[in-house]
């Protein structure tokens, strides 16, 4: 039953292709683990899990680790993406967008250039 609650939790950890993952049921409880690519995504399944049981939500646990501690994301441009549209999807301020320059250097001359398809490094801020 907690399971079918939950049900959305598991199905965005499928689609983010958790790995290592782990799903049981025990007295009531809901138990979760797995390894999430990013902090980025492991912050998608835990706003999940409050989505649907509270900030606090005592029927679910779940330990989800991060493989890739070295940044928040990786990032494919779109079509009419910009650094700061970016930057606001990811950080909720748009004016972050200098992280993104500084972290992709590398590719990026210019914060005001962006082509689609780059893959771009979103730091840990």
């Amino acid at each position: 039953m907690v399971k079918a609650k939950y049900q959305s939790v598991l199905d965005l950890g499928q689609k983010l292709n958790i790995q290592d993952g782990d799903v049981s049921e025990e007295n009531g409880t809901l138990k979760i683990k797995g390894v999430a690519n990013t902090q980025y995504e492991k912050n998608l399944l835990w706003d999940e899990i409050k989505e649907i049981g509270g900030d606090n939500p005592s029927d679910i646990m779940a330990d989800i680790k991060v493989a890739d501690t070295s940044l928040y994301h990786k990032h494919t441009v779109k079509g009419g993406e910009s650094l700061s549209k970016i930057a606001k999807h990811y950080y909720g301020d748009p004016m972050k967008y200098t992280a993104i320059f500084e972290a992709n250097k590398n590719i990026l001359k210019n914060p005001d250039v962006i082509h689609p398809d780059q893959e771009l490094i979103i730091p840990n801020l």
